[in-house]
């Protein structure tokens, strides 16, 4: 009996609820009692959100976006922190996450490609033990947001209801209905969105939107991001040297034809 008790006190202790941490606000942000809305009241800034509580390395944190305002450009920033919400004054926070917090505290996050993450979507991000930020809409692919987040230390979430994004929902991925679908709307976004390139700077898939995309690990980067999320989407393969893709991400610099020993190494580290 003793040792059964023993077994059941050693059981792993499923992790508490993810909510918004109820002080530590941006100076527009509106909670609902659940604490798991945040509203951005008005303007387009002081949306900054934390966790209550730490996330572990690989922990899902899912979001839904439940409130979406034209006129603006840009929409949700998502990352971590090592910045304990609970010490956190709110009328110290700056007007924005990127990059005015990530300049003051040891914070790393991103901005969701504009347009991807729009009312209705399901966002799911985390940062996995090598500190790479990871995000995915609803059941689209892997987003590599950026790399460096530092491990070793409490990582509280930290979301930003920027721009375009007027509010969000924390949702539990234990018990809330994920999409498993990504809507095509996605992609048709990214189109729309995309710039039109200069002479010699052309997707080789379109051949008139801006190659700005690289696939990884193989490092071709002549596509626009949305010929390249197409083909990530529907083949899995890149249409110059057939390799597998595993992730699609800004290319940076100026395209550039790049395979094997030519890697650029941030690509290389990828791999």
């Amino acid at each position: 009996m003793g040792a059964q008790l023993c077994s059941q006190a050693d059981a792993k202790v499923p992790p508490e609820t993810l909510r918004f941490h109820p002080e530590a606000k941006g100076a527009q942000v509106h909670l609902d009692t659940q604490r798991s809305t945040a509203c951005r009241c008005a303007t387009f800034h002081d949306g900054i959100v934390f966790s209550q509580r730490p996330v572990q390395p690989g922990e899902r944190v899912a979001l839904r976006v439940v409130g979406h305002q034209g006129g603006w450009y840009g929409g949700l920033r998502v990352g971590f922190t090592r910045l304990d919400p609970a010490h956190v004054s709110a009328p110290s926070l700056p007007p924005f996450l990127c990059p005015d917090l990530e300049q003051q505290s040891p914070t790393w996050a991103a901005m969701l490609p504009n347009g991807c993450a729009l009312a209705g979507d399901v966002v799911c991000f985390w940062v996995n033990r090598r500190g790479w930020l990871w995000a995915q809409v609803n059941a689209g692919p892997r987003l590599l947001l950026r790399k460096g987040v530092r491990m070793g230390a409490p990582l509280w979430a930290v979301m930003d209801v920027y721009g375009t994004t007027k509010a969000i929902e924390l949702l539990d991925p234990a018990t809330s209905a994920l999409p498993t679908a990504a809507p095509w709307a996605l992609w048709e976004d990214t189109r729309l969105s995309e710039p039109d390139a200069t002479a010699g700077e052309e997707c080789i898939i379109c051949l008139h939107r801006a190659a700005n995309t690289c696939l990884v690990p193989c490092g071709h980067m002549h596509f626009c991001s949305y010929c390249a999320w197409r083909v990530f989407v529907e083949v899995a393969k890149c249409p110059v040297c057939r390799w597998e893709i595993e992730a699609v991400v800004p290319a940076p610099g100026p395209p550039a034809m790049k395979t094997g020993e030519g890697l650029p190494a941030w690509v290389a580290d990828w791999a």
